[in-house]
């Protein structure tokens, strides 16, 4: 996989990760089992981010904002307003990335090391908890005050994407997602408040 689409890839966790959680309810025997309940009652979401990628090819970290969207089941977009604007879309199979007047489209079906990473992500956004255990190993650390949710690839093609996936929460709130690449880069995304639809 070119680094290009790898990086595409890695965008598009984050996008489609940042999607506002729920609390995890205190009553449930499986705390696992709440959040993954909570998921799946949210059909949509609009928030703000902040982005902050250490790459080791540069000597800087690169930093960006912008809006993450989501819609039940498999639309995710992720539209960076700065520092220039750029649109990452999933949707029905299909990515794109859009910048400026230029829009490159890639089939997921032509990517099947790409594949297993989507459909976890649209598991996750779903509430699958089955879908997504095939695909990773999943760890809830925590509980509904404080909590870690930790994706880790079960399959040498997506791990050789993506080492593991941390997202935090503090109650209702969503507050960070980590992404560490294969490679050794590193991206966090720190989300914001809910926007009006």
């Amino acid at each position: 996989m070119s680094g290009r689409h790898a990086h595409a890839a890695r965008w598009l966790w984050l996008a489609a990760l940042a999607a506002p959680l729920a609390a995890v309810a205190a009553s449930s025997a499986d705390p696992l089992d709440a959040l993954m309940h909570e998921l799946a009652a949210r059909r949509h979401g609009h928030v703000t981010f902040t982005e902050v990628q250490y790459l080791a090819i540069l000597d800087r970290p690169l930093e960006s904002s912008g809006e993450l969207l989501y819609e039940a089941p498999d639309r995710l977009e992720k539209r960076t307003l700065r520092p220039r604007p750029e649109t990452l879309v999933l949707e029905h199979g299909t990515l794109s990335a859009t910048r400026g007047k230029h829009t490159r489209t890639l089939e997921l079906a032509a990517w099947p090391q790409l594949a297993p990473l989507l459909e976890s992500l649209r598991a996750t956004l779903a509430g699958d908890r089955s879908a997504l255990e095939q695909v990773f190993s999943v760890t809830l650390d925590g509980d509904a005050t404080h909590w870690t949710l930790h994706l880790a690839p079960r399959e040498a093609a997506a791990a050789r994407v993506v080492r593991q996936v941390s997202i935090t929460g503090a109650g209702a709130d969503l507050r960070t997602v980590e992404i560490l690449a294969a490679d050794g880069d590193r991206s966090v995304l720190t989300v914001g408040p809910e926007l009006p639809p």
